[in-house]
């Protein structure tokens, strides 16, 4: 079976780690698995950039600034809004001449539009698509936060200054979506149960098969280690408690920082001693913008995209940290769990999925900056560390081990290929 995976990116984003992960896993399973990409970040020679990128930055552009005008040339929602009016053919690429099944990943911001989709759709080669947030299932947004109009018809967007008529920017991608998926058939994946639930309800994906796979991690890479010695390889201090958060970009609203804020500041108020003891390492971009609105020490790591590098700063924690408003099932509690560091977040997405509370760590009530303090406390210290510890490799080893996602995919590759349902 040979299979191409078709993402945006080879390795930047939580879609494109978890795509590059699942080739692997492939790979490694005995499947053959190429990836397709705009952005190659890699020496991977089973990773493949698209030829025409000159098409390709003149189609992430165009569509950035037809989306700008709909902003009235505001900047605020720019990448939150995709509607993939333009792309690249990929249909002629050798790469996809050979591979027996298309496995669509996150694959907007000018990789492939829906034109192109339904060229795909129309070839003959069976089509997976994983979805990574609820794009898929909606007509221009990944996360639909309060809304609910893709259950119907999106329209009138909260994200666009103004909808309704025939300049609605939603409702005219909502109709080419419909348009792409008349009489075809996608095997839809999601990564969580929560994502699962959310894309079932979408009237986009009505007679869709859907069903869920989380992502994978090699644990011969995310493991644990040496807790003295991995803060002295990032050079954060050998003592006292280490919370440790992570985001590509630790201001984005979505992640939750604000209420993070808040809960460090609660937990030193409540527990004074932690001004001494503990400290806060943010890794990410801009992690220094957001270092002086912290009531603790805070380690300023940068963007860090060395996985070994990445590997010792979740094993110099002593407690990993995710306050996220809206995920799917985000790659980094996968990687501290697999190094052994317990993990707190709220009861939101794929989240609960994720971490079993006051067993792997601590899930705190959604927007609750005050329980999510009495979690970190928990976890930091009234629970047995080396049990949370024992647990979180288990979990991961049942649940997102190489061999058991790629089993999965797998069946649903020889199912699409012999037109089963799931």
């Amino acid at each position: 079976m040979r299979v191409l995976i078709v993402n945006t990116s080879a390795r930047t984003g939580g879609a494109a780690v978890a795509a590059n992960r699942l080739m692997e896993a492939l790979n490694n399973n005995g499947v053959k698995a190429k990836m397709l990409v705009r952005d190659k970040d890699t020496q991977q020679l089973t990773v493949v950039q698209h030829p025409q990128q000159r098409r390709l930055r003149w189609a992430f552009l165009w569509e950035r600034i037809v989306i700008w005008m709909r902003l009235h040339f505001s900047r605020k929602r720019l990448f939150e809004i995709d509607i993939a009016n333009c792309g690249a053919d990929i249909t002629q690429l050798p790469e996809f001449q050979e591979a027996n099944v298309i496995h669509l990943h996150w694959v907007n911001q000018g990789m492939l539009s829906l034109k192109q989709i339904r060229k795909i759709l129309d070839s003959g080669k069976r089509v997976v698509w994983t979805m990574h947030d609820l794009w898929p299932a909606t007509a221009i947004c990944h996360y639909a936060r309060e809304c609910d109009h893709y259950t119907s018809a999106c329209g009138h967007c909260l994200l666009l200054p103004r909808g309704g008529g025939n300049n609605d920017l939603a409702a005219k991608t909502w109709r080419r979506k419909q348009q792409m998926l008349n009489g075809r058939r996608i095997t839809f994946v999601t990564c969580s149960q929560w994502l699962k639930g959310e894309a079932e309800k979408s009237a986009l994906l009505k007679g869709q098969r859907i069903t869920s796979i989380p992502n994978p991690i090699d644990t011969r890479v995310f493991r644990p280690m040496d807790r003295k010695q991995a803060r002295r390889q990032v050079g954060l201090p050998e003592d006292g408690r280490i919370i440790l958060f992570v985001s590509q970009r630790v201001t984005d609203e979505r992640k939750g920082i604000s209420f993070l804020v808040d809960a460090i500041r609660l937990l030193v108020s409540e527990h004074p001693d932690y001004q001494q003891t503990a400290s806060i390492a943010v890794l990410g971009g801009h992690a220094e913008e957001v270092a002086n609105r912290l009531a603790l020490p805070v380690h300023a790591l940068g963007y860090v995209n060395d996985p070994q590098r990445i590997v010792s700063v979740y094993n110099a924690a002593d407690v990993f940290v995710l306050p996220s408003l809206e995920d799917n099932l985000p790659n980094t509690l996968m990687e501290s769990m697999a190094c052994g560091v317990p993990c707190v977040g709220f009861d939101v997405g794929g989240v609960p999925e994720m971490i079993t509370h006051r067993e792997t760590g601590y899930v705190a009530r959604f927007r609750d900056a005050e329980d999510l303090a009495a979690g970190l406390h928990w976890t930091l210290s009234e629970a047995d560390e080396a049990a949370l510890s024992k647990a979180c490799l288990h979990k991961v080893a049942e649940c997102y081990s190489q061999q058991s996602v790629a089993q999965q995919y797998m069946k649903v590759y020889e199912g699409s290929l012999q037109g089963r349902e799931l």
